[in-house]
Formats: structure tokens, sequence, C-alpha cells
């Protein structure tokens, strides 16, 4: 059967069969959503017109047409940009083709399946496309007023398939027993027993590979026992492009979404220049890496007592080489006072600032400033001393402006560590939490001493040298969401394999120098409190020239 889109003189309609694929899919852990077959096939069940230009669009709330404003990316011609033409919130694309079904054949028009948008919805509708001589629009409904939505060159603004006119209405619908039907409900049986021990055993043993945590058998297209039940399953759809043959000025747009936003192309000299310097920078840090090695005796993270100052700068902080100071704290009353019950009574109802709601957000180090919380220090402590409490709740660093002076009386308990921090050039950062708080996988802007006072940090560690092996992704952070994770898939970040990882266990009282750039993961194996400082006696302001972007 065909599917024609008859183009008029100076159209250039960018359509695309869809891709099953979808970013928020992508991020998923394990890309665990396209284990969903029906996903997978909505994704896919048609194509995509994809829209010409940047534009961003924003509603006051009214109902006229002046309601919906519209801001275009520069260059774009006006005939490409969306309109408000029927009001009450409605943003107009216009779809530059007249298609044409066979006999008895409509489109359905909408959104792009399993795509998102804030603030603004997809509307649908039916259109018989086997005799309408007129194109159609592609209208877009805020759902929110005030709030400004960015529809990007290339992202797709409409999604079309064929259906058949009479079918739908052919359909008896009712509803019955299970019972009526014997095979089916026997085979619901099996496989529900068979859903029941398979979330049996992922409780006993969940396995290593990510293939071993889910069921496959409506992905096979087969029931428990793996007998077919139809000839025609499909597992994935391959949707054919429009042939351009008679229309050669008509683009074909990019296939998937990694072209989503228009970017000025590097030229091709240009560009292989800038691989070649990344790559002999990977290469300058492989082999300093390799250089180190030689000595065995610089790749371990030593403990040490008794250091000097100048010991301490010749050997550790000039350069950038991790030690764990012992003794340093042994005279600090903190160690033992710091109790739960003593921090309560100290502080009681004064509020501090936390970190909080983390464990619903994969990026919750990143997002810091939306998990702010505050509370009396009384009820934050009751709050990590409960059961499971986990990665939730947590006092950090970020806090400490918020903090100062809250927590300002515990600085009695406190010992000075003058050797290496210059007692004026400032404050302990405190960390307080319950086990299992994690600070996932980054690398800090300074030098960084990391004093343990209550309970064990488990501290991984990697050089400098290992950043082109950690998927560095936003700002300071990873793409790994958790080195110790048990689910941590190594085909999607094979380069970890080959990164070197120390594994410190960092008892109350020992005190950790991570040097600037070194990348770090922590996670409290206990009730933790720690302090971090990084007023050293010497130069520490190397985050004023970290590139941004």
């Amino acid at each position: 059967m065909d599917l024609i889109g008859y183009v008029h003189e100076g159209w250039a309609p960018l359509i695309r069969p869809a891709p099953a694929t979808r970013p928020w899919m992508d991020a998923t852990a394990e890309k665990f959503a396209y284990r969903c077959l029906p996903l997978d096939i909505a994704n896919a069940h048609g194509w995509e017109v994809l829209n010409p230009c940047g534009v961003e669009a924003v509603w006051d709330g009214g109902n006229g047409t002046p309601a919906v404003a519209t801001r275009p990316d520069a260059g774009a011609a006006p005939e490409d940009v969306p309109v408000s033409i029927f009001g009450n919130g409605v943003l107009t694309f216009h779809i530059e083709a007249i298609f044409r079904t066979p006999p008895g054949w409509n489109l359905f028009v909408t959104g792009s399946t399993n795509r998102m948008k804030d603030a603004i919805a997809p509307l649908g509708g039916v259109i018989e496309t086997d005799w309408s001589p007129y194109t159609f629009t592609m209208n877009w409904r805020f759902t929110r007023p005030h709030q400004s939505v960015r529809f990007e060159a290339r992202e797709p603004i409409c999604f079309f398939f064929p259906v058949e006119r009479a079918s739908i209405e052919a359909f008896n619908p009712a509803l019955k027993p299970l019972s009526d039907d014997p095979a089916t409900a026997e085979r619901f049986a099996a496989w529900s027993a068979a859903r029941d021990a398979f979330h049996g055993k992922m409780q006993r043993d969940p396995g290593v590979l990510p293939s071993d945590r889910w069921q496959k058998h409506y992905y096979r297209g087969v029931d428990v026992a793996g007998e077919s039940l139809v000839k025609d399953h499909k597992a994935k759809l391959r949707l054919k492009d429009f042939d351009r043959t008679a229309t050669p000025g008509v683009a074909r747009p990019p296939a998937d979404d990694a072209a989503l936003i228009d970017r000025p192309a590097a030229p091709s000299g240009e560009l292989a220049a800038a691989k070649l310097a990344l790559a002999r920078r990977e290469w300058l840090l492989e082999v300093m890496e390799a250089q180190r090695a030689l000595a065995p005796a610089t790749m371990v993270i030593e403990r040490r007592a008794g250091l000097s100052s100048q010991e301490f700068l010749d050997r550790y902080y000039a350069v950038g080489r991790p030690v764990i100071l012992t003794g340093e704290m042994s005279d600090w009353p903190a160690l033992e006072r710091w109790t739960p019950e003593y921090l309560k009574a100290k502080i009681g109802e004064a509020v501090v600032e936390y970190q909080g709601g983390r464990t619903a957000n994969p990026e919750f180090e990143l997002d810091k400033e939306a998990h702010r919380r505050t509370a009396p220090f009384s009820a934050f402590i009751d709050t990590i001393l409960a059961p499971g409490a986990g990665n939730e709740t947590y006092l950090t660093a970020y806090n400490s402006a918020g903090n100062a002076t809250a927590l300002a009386q515990l600085e009695a308990d406190m010992g000075p560590l003058d050797k290496f921090l210059d007692p004026g050039g400032g404050r302990a950062m405190p960390w307080i939490g319950p086990a299992g708080t994690l600070t996932s996988l980054h690398h800090d802007l300074t030098n960084n001493l990391i004093a343990q006072v209550v309970g064990r940090k488990r501290v991984k560690l990697l050089p400098a040298a290992e950043a082109g092996k950690l998927y560095n992704h936003r700002h300071v952070f990873s793409e790994v969401p958790d080195l110790e994770a048990p689910d941590l898939d190594l085909r999607r970040f094979p380069l970890l394999r080959k990164a070197r990882i120390y594994d410190v266990t960092l008892a109350p009282g020992e005190v950790l120098f991570v040097p600037v750039a070194w990348w770090h993961q922590v996670r409290s194996l206990d009730f933790s409190v720690t302090l971090t400082f990084t007023n050293f006696h010497w130069r520490n302001d190397m985050a004023q020239d970290f590139p941004q972007g």
C-alpha cells in the first residue's frame, strides 16, 4: 500500500520513520526501559515530522490569539515558525505536505509516542487522508501559563500512522470471566507462578548480567512454556523512509535523536585537529601514570604519623599524592564526645540546612540546590537514625554556609591542624549522616583534607590521570552512578576496566589528603561525622581557572 506526501513548490517537510529510541529511555539504569517491548514498538509505530527551526513560546493564560507569543531563533524563515491561530493556549505548526492514503484509510496524528514535554502537550487528530485535498496542522496546547517552552530545530513535533477507518467500529467489546477461556486461564496461572518464582529468585540472587534480571517471554512472543502463540509477533518495526526521488530538493532528516539541536559543525580540518590534540593529551596522561607505576612505593596510599609540615608539602601536597595522616586528631575531644545523643543535646532545636529527598533523583549531587531542606537539628538526627535511612538525608559541606551559626559551638571539641592548615583561612565543613550516604564519583577543584571524626567511610580514589576512563559528563561528575553498584554495566563503561582504583576505609581519627583533580567516591559505613578543609598554607586557588561549559 502507498502512503504519499504531496509537496507544493517551496515546501520541504522533514519526515522520517520514528526511531525506537528515546533519550529518557537511554538514561534509565541499564537502559531497562527498552526491556518493555510495547514501548519500543509504540515508539517506532509511525513517522515523525521534525521542527524546521528552533523557537521558544510562552502562553500568558488568556484565551485570545495574542496570548501565545513566539520567539524564533535568528535566521528562521517566517513560514517555518509556529503561530497562534486558534486561541485557548494552542500553538500551531503547519505541516508542509498533503498526505494521501489508500481508500478507507485515515492518518492518526499526534505527538511522538513516549516523548514528554513540560508545560505543553500534543493534541491528537484522525484525518481522512484518502480524499482530503488539504494540509493539516499539528497543534500543541499549553498546560501551564507563564512557562517558556522551547522546541529545538529538528525536534519531532508531529507523529502519524495509518488506521483503517471502519475497523474500530467493527469491534464488539465485552467483559467476560477468565474461566470462559480455559486455555488463556491456564497460561495466565502458569505465568503468575513463574513471575512469583522469578521475583523470589531475584531476592535471593539478583544475577550478574542485566539480562539475568528480567523475564523475556513477551519480548520473544512465547508463553512461559516457550510456545509461540502467533506467527507474526513483532520485536522490531522497520518502517520505510519516504522515497524522495521525485523531490530531490527535500532533505532527508537525521534518522535518530543524536542531532536534534542545530549546532554549527566544526570544519573537518578543525575537528580532526581537535581529535588529534585530545588523543595526544590522553596518551600523555597514560604515560605519566605508567611512569609513576615504575616505582611501586608511589603506587600505594600510605598511612603516616608525625609528618612535619615540610615533608607533607614535599612528598604529598606539591606532587599531588594522597596520604592518610594518623594521630593528628588524637587529642580532639570530639572523637569521644560526638555521639548522636551528645550532638542533639549540644545543638538542640537550632535549625540546620541539609540535603533531602536524594534517593529519588540519580543526579542528586548535580541538583544540590533543589535538595536543600531545613529542620531543627534534633529532628534531623532522629531522621538519620531511623532504620533504613540510607542516602535520603545528609548534611553536607554544600550546606556549610547555612549551618555556620548553628554548629559553631562544636568547634570547642576540635583541635588545630596547624601543620597543614591556615587557622585564619577558613572553617571546617561538616558532613553528618547515616550509614549508606553516598557522594558520587567526582573530582574537586581544590586540594582537600578529609578528617573522619565519627564512624567509618569507604573512599574509592582514582588518579587525575585516569580522567579519560571515567566518563566525565557534567561539570566535575562522572556518568558512572556508583563504582560499587551491583548492576554496574561495564559494557556501557568499558574504559573503567582499565582504571586504577584505590580502596581506602577511613577510620575515626584519620585524615585523608585528596589532591586536586583526583577522582573519588565516598560511602558512609556507619553513622558518620566528617570534616573537610581546604584552607591549606599553600596555593589552593585552582578553581578560578577551571573551564566552564
